[in-house]
This record gives structure tokens, C-alpha cells and sequence, in this order.
């Protein structure tokens, strides 16, 4: 019996299951030197396993004579993407990659990838029993494939480009051939499909590239004969014939109109002077004519002359005149060279004037041909755009024809991968450690260990003691359970200690009324009680076994049950949860303690005419519960007394304890009422009479009841009834 009663507050001793432990040591430590050794042993027995690994870094890679840097960037960007990399870890465990390696080693002759071959006897017994497929129904190859598969790994190594490949064998020089076999098919490959690329690329262009060529050849033609029909002949490279004849009619047409402009501005100045009588030496056209200057020349001749004929001769001398009219003549002939210069100056604009007429006429006609040029240039441009595309197109293609026919080598296509680190040979096994494995196996062994006897110590209550009980009083309860003699006396609920009033037999028949008598022996130094079996000597017994279940047997009727409600309340008064169920015939509990001896109760509910939660009741002088007798038949009622099993569990999962009063009954109707015999039998007697005491204890022992309790209605019951009163 634990020393905790159900649904109260408890806590676990912390230091009871240290000692429970540490009392236990030696076994703990030979289970866990066995555990040890067997972790040793099997250790031992498993065949060693040996892992090597090999990695390959992911990275573009060109031929030595390649070096266009845009190539190089183009083929770099999608290797440093986290998803090529997946892709690439895939394509290492691919069946075709895997196929290869196997036949290149020859793996299939191996036994270590064939087991399921030889097989074992549990795997042929799980088959027989259909919980596992046949392995033999599989062809070989799928069998060495899985048997490869089960063995290898391949994975990204974490934050970089680095792809590792790893293989587990008993057989350290296959463990480490396996990997490095793996890269080397890999990167020839990857260097085959590059090669293969190129050998179709080159296949592919060498028709389209003979096919540009002629397209080419043809819209080149269709240009030059559409330039030929429609006059468009080119001057520069660049520019037509009608446009080009445009350009210099302008420029011509421009440049005659400035002459026209400069000789009418040239003619008007002649005019100017003419008119105003101004002197035209400043004249340009006028001072560039050499007749005009001669005549000046003379001019200035004469008039020396005559300034110097004048100091020496009268005006009217014959010499005088004769120079005057010379001078007069020269002034003459100057006005007539002016007269001539402005003729020829006017002329000039006329001829200018002409011109250009003749060229505004020139160029009318000259842009009405480029205008119909210009229409017929639309054709053209798309003729030379044409051309022109298949042109490029044909010189793209030459471009990649050539450089993928200089990689037609297999030098010349390196796989996009390197093996950074090969596969070596392992020296030590991956599989088993032993020491590890006997350190771990030693310590769960320990720890589990441990972990058990705590669990039974906590299950079996020693290790739970109520809130409110004090060390001594848990020691008290421990020593009475493991004796299952109540030596020290029972703990109440307020902690006060009490005399021992309570007997449990647990003895045979032959020992009972020793035991009785043994019971009624009190020693000398202990204080003597009027009545060791009282009703509140039980209720500290009840107290201290935390019982879930008492039924009470009143073998003399209601001053029998009287006790038993006495019980009842004075353990409500202790602060327990404690119900009463009344099986007696009498109903007397419930006169005494319902509000309504009409309430429903234990016969409506196995007849069905009330809910459970209609059927319990408070008490109406304590904070018991109650569950009357109720008003429904009672033979009835009894057809269904099997049911009350579950009632009891349901009602031991929320009481601290559930009293059962069943009256005058015998063995045979108590054993309808528990399925388990581990519950306490109370035989509730106002007055000890051996003979009656004996005889019960006897027939309830031999049907399996080991704990009785003999309770006396003494003063407790008096006083409770008193209160009723």
C-alpha cells in the first residue's frame, strides 16, 4: 500500500529515489557491465565497414586555346547556380552512371552485393510469412544496384561547389576504388556529351551553312539587277546616282545665285558713281581694268601739265588750251571704259540670272527622278535587308562551324568538373567503433537502469508523499508497508499521531485468531486504548493505506452500517474525498445521511432510470457524497450488479476513497462487486465477538481477500450519530 491517496496533492521524494537507487547499485552496475559486454561481443562479431571518399569541384572549364572572355562568362553563369549543382549530384546517381561502374569493376562477381543471393534465415522465415518481398524475384542487376545504392552517398558539400562521394565495403581497396571509378566516368561523361554536342553542332551546320551560301549568292544578285533596272547605280558606296546628281545641282544652283547677287551689287555701285558724279577710283571693278588705269595715268599727266604751265602762261595761251582739251578728252574715254565696266558687270547678272533659271529647271527635274527613286530605294532596302541577314546569319554560323570543328578532339572538350581529392585506401574501419559503442552501450544501460527503478518507486507510491506530510511521517508509512503491520502509528489528515487501533490480517487460516488475539495484546510500555478498532482507529488505517476501495460488511445489521457512516464522516471531516454507496437492504445509510430519503440512487441507475451525475448526493451533516439506495426494484436493479465494477473505477478515479456498505452480505456478493481483490474488507461489528470475526476472516480469506479491518462502533459512532441527532 502506497502512503498517497488518489487526486492529492503530492510530491515526488527526490531523495527516495536516490536511496531506491543507490540500494540497488550492484545490480545496476552488473546490468550494465553485461550490457557493456554484449555491446562488446557484438561489437566483435560485426564485420568491419570501411568508407573512402572522393570529391569534385563544379567549375567552368575551356580549352587552353580559347580565350574569349564572353564565352567563358556565358558558360560560368549557370555552373554557380544551387540548383546545377542538385542536378549534377543527380547525374552521379544515375542507373546508367551506376551500370557502368559496376560492369567496368565487375562488381556483380562479389558476394557483398549479391547477400540477398545466399540470404538469411529471418529474412527466409519473414518471407514464407509474406511480410517481405522475395528478393530472388528481382533480376540480378537490381539486386547489385540496390546493394550499390544502399552503400554510397553522394552530396554537396555545404557553401560551395564541391560535390563529395562517398562508399561504405568491407573491403578497404574496393571502399576506396568505388569513388575514384565514380569521378572518372563522370567527368568522361560530361566531357563525351560536350563532344557530342560539338560533333552535332558540326553535323547540323555544315547543310544550313551550304544552304546560307546560296540564299546569299541569290539575294546579292537580286540587288544588283533590281539597282540596274531602276537606275539606282551608287557614286560613293553609298549614295545613288540621282541623288548624288541632286546634291550637285543644289550646290551649283546655290553658288550661281551668289554670283547673280554679287554682280547686280557690283553694277549698282557703277551706277551709283555714275549717276552722283562720285569719284569711281574706290571701285574695285573700276581700279582692276587696265584701260581705266592707263587713262588715269595720262590724266594725272596732263593735269601736271597744266599746273605747271599755269605759274609761267596766261589761261588763253595756246599751249593751256591744248592740254585742257586733251584732259577733257582722256575724262572722256574714262567715262566710256566706266560705261563699259557697267555693261560687262550687268551682263554678268544677266548671264548669272540664266543660269540659274537653267539650273532651277535642272533641278526640278532631277528631284522629280529622285523622288521616283526614292520609291523604288523601298525595294531595294529590302532586298540588301535580306541580303544582309542571310549574310550575318551565314557568317555566325561559319564562326560556330569553326570552333566546333576545332574541338571535334577530346582534349579539346574538358568536362565542366575537376577531382579535387581522391579516394584513398582506409586504414581504420568506419564501422564499428568499439570503444564508443561499449561506452554508449554501458551508459543507456545505466541510464535505463536508473530510469526503471525510479519509475517502479514512483508507481508503487514510495516515492510520493503528500504536501503536508513531514519526513518522519513518510518513513513511518514506508516501514508499515514494507511489513504490512501497522508498527507505528497512523498519520491523520491534520498530522497528529495516533495510538494503532487497526488490524489488516494477512494470514491463513491457522494464524487468524492468533492473530486476533495477538492484535488484542497490548504492550506494556505502549499507552492503552479502550478500544483498538474504533471507528476512528480504521479511519487512521484508511488513511494510511490510501485505499481506493473498502466494502463494509455489517454482519448484525444497522448498528453495523451506523458505524460504517461514522467512518464515512469522519474522514470527510479529515479533509478526504471520500463517497458512501448503500447496497443495503435496509437503506438505513441512506436514512442517515440523504436530504431526501426518496433521491435516486444506486438500483435506478443499473436499471437504467438515472444518469450517473443524478445519483450521487451530498451528505447532509458532513462533506461525504452519497449514493442512496434509490426507489427503483431492487432484483432488477441486481441483474446488472456486474456494472458496478465500472462505477467503482470511475468513482476510485475521482474519490480518495469509495466506501461500499453492502450490509449482512457474504463473500459470493462482494466478489460481484470488485473485479481485483485488492481491497479493503471491513467488517463493521458494534461489539468484538470472536467466533463471528474468525469465521469471516477465514471465508474471505480463502477466497482471496488478504486484507481484513474488524471495526467496533465504540464512542467514534456515538458521537457521529449524536450530531444526526
Amino acid at each position: 500500500m502506497s502512503g498517497v491517496a488518489r487526486d492529492q496533492d503530492v510530491d515526488i521524494d527526490l531523495g527516495q529515489l536516490v536511496r531506491a537507487v543507490w540500494a540497488r547499485r550492484l545490480r545496476i552496475l552488473t546490468i550494465t557491465l553485461l550490457g557493456a559486454g554484449v555491446a562488446f561481443a557484438g561489437a566483435k562479431i560485426m564485420s568491419p565497414q570501411y568508407r573512402s571518399e572522393t570529391r569534385i569541384l563544379i567549375e567552368p572549364r575551356a580549352p587552353a586555346f580559347a580565350s574569349t572572355q564572353q564565352a567563358n562568362d556565358a558558360s560560368a553563369g549557370p555552373l554557380m547556380d544551387e540548383l546545377n549543382i542538385a542536378s549534377q549530384v543527380q547525374l552521379l546517381q544515375s542507373a546508367d552512371l551506376l551500370k557502368k561502374v559496376i560492369n567496368d569493376l565487375k562488381l556483380y562477381n562479389l558476394p557483398e552485393f549479391d547477400d540477398a543471393a545466399s540470404g538469411s534465415a529471418m529474412s527466409s522465415i519473414l518471407v514464407k510469412l509474406h511480410l517481405k518481398k522475395n528478393p530472388l524475384e528481382n533480376p540480378p542487376e537490381e539486386r547489385v544496384i540496390d546493394a550499390f545504392v544502399e552503400r554510397l552517398q553522394v552530396y554537396q558539400v555545404p557553401g560551395s561547389r564541391v560535390i563529395g562521394i562517398t562508399f561504405t565495403s568491407k573491403d578497404p581497396k574496393l571502399a576506396a576504388a568505388i569513388p575514384n571509378a565514380m569521378a572518372n566516368v563522370y567527368l568522361s561523361t560530361q566531357s563525351g556529351a560536350k563532344l557530342d554536342s560539338n560533333s552535332e553542332a558540326t553535323r547540323w551546320l555544315e547543310p544550313e551553312i551550304e544552304g546560307l551560301r546560296q540564299k546569299v549568292s541569290e539575294a546579292e544578285r537580286k540587288v544588283a539587277e533590281y539597282r540596274t533596272s531602276h537606275g539606282l547605280l551608287q557614286t560613293n558606296g553609298t549614295t545613288t546616282f540621282p541623288a548624288q546628281q541632286l546634291n550637285d545641282i543644289s550646290a551649283e544652283l546655290t553658288r550661281v545665285r551668289g554670283d547673280k547677287a554679287n554682280a547686280e551689287a557690283r553694277a549698282q555701285a557703277v551706277r551709283n558713281a555714275l549717276s552722283s558724279g562720285e569719284a569711281s577710283d574706290t571701285l574695285p571693278d573700276i581700279m582692276s581694268s587696265q584701260a581705266i588705269q592707263r587713262l588715269k595715268g595720262t590724266e594725272s599727266g596732263l593735269q601736271s601739265q597744266i599746273s605747271d604751265l599755269q605759274t609761267s602762261l596766261l589761261n588763253n595761251h595756246p599751249r593751256l588750251k591744248s592740254l585742257r582739251a586733251q584732259l577733257s578728252d582722256i575724262r572722256s574715254q574714262i567715262r566710256q571704259e566706266t560705261q563699259k565696266i557697267l555693261a560687262s558687270i550687268e551682263n554678268e547678272s544677266k548671264v548669272a540670272d540664266l543660269r540659274a533659271s537653267e539650273l532651277e529647271r535642272q533641278s526640278d527635274t532631277v528631284q522629280a527622278n529622285s523622288a521616283r527613286a526614292g520609291e523604288d530605294e523601298v525595294g531595294l532596302n529590302a532586298l540588301e535587308r535580306e541580303a544582309n541577314a542571310q549574310r550575318q546569319l551565314l557568317e555566325t554560323y561559319l564562326v560556330r562551324y569553326r570552333e566546333a570543328a576545332s574541338r571535334a578532339d577530346s582534349n579539346s572538350s574538358p568536362a565542366d568538373a575537376r577531382i579535387v581529392s581522391r579516394a584513398v585506401e582506409p586504414v581504420d574501419p568506419y564501422f564499428p567503433k568499439v570503444v564508443p559503442i561499449v561506452v554508449v552501450a554501458a551508459v543507456a544501460t545505466l541510464i535505463m537502469s536508473a530510469i526503471v527503478i525510479m519509475l517502479a518507486e514512483l508507481f508503487s507510491g514510495r516515492a510520493l508523499r503528500p504536501t503536508d506530510a513531514s519526513p518522519e511521517t513518510i518513513e513511518a508509512e514506508a516501514v508499515v508497508e514494507e511489513k504490512h503491520v501497522p508498527q507505528a502509528a497512523p498519520i491523520a489528515a491534520a498530522g497528529k499521531p495516533v495510538q494503532p487501533s487497526m488490524l489488516a490480517v494477512v494470514a491463513d487460516e491457522e494464524d487468524t485468531i492468533e492473530d486476533v488475539k495477538a492484535a488484542e495484546d497490548v504492550p506494556e510500555d505502549e499507552p492503552e486504548d479502550d478500544n483498538e478498532f474504533s471507528v476512528a482507529s480504521v479511519a487512521d488505517y484508511l488513511t494510511g493505506s490510501r485505499a481506493p476501495l473498502a466494502i463494509a460488511i455489517s454482519p448484525t445489521g444497522e448498528n453495523g452500517s451506523a458505524a460504517t457512516v461514522s467512518l464515512t464522516r469522519m474522514l470527510a471531516d479529515a479533509g478526504h474525498r471520500v463517497i458512501l454507496i448503500d447496497m443495503t437492504g435496509s437503506g438505513y445509510p441512506t436514512e442517515l445521511m440523504a436530504e431526501d430519503p426518496a433521491a435516486l440512487g444506486v438500483t435506478d441507475l443499473l436499471c437504467g432510470e438515472a444518469a450517473f451525475g443524478d445519483t450521487i448526493h451530498g451528505d447532509r451533516l458532513s462533506d461525504a457524497h452519497l449514493i442512496p439506495q434509490g426507489q427503483s426494484d431492487v432484483r432488477r436493479a441486481m441483474r446488472g450488479v456486474d456494472r458496478l465494477s465500472l462505477l467503482l473505477d470511475a468513482l476510485a478515479a475521482a474519490y480518495d476513497l469509495v466506501v461500499v456498505e453492502c450490509g449482512s452480505a457474504d463473500v459470493a456478493g462482494v466478489s460481484r462487486l470488485t473485479r481485483s481483490r485488492d481491497v479493503e474488507i471491513i467488517l463493521s461489528l458494534p461489539e468484538v465477538e470472536e467466533t463471528i470475526f474468525v469465521a469471516l476472516m477465514t471465508e474471505f480469506q480463502a477466497a482471496g481477500y488478504e486484507r481484513v479491518v474488524l471495526m467496533s462502533g465504540g464512542e467514534g459512532a456515538e458521537q457521529t450519530l449524536g450530531r444526526a441527532a
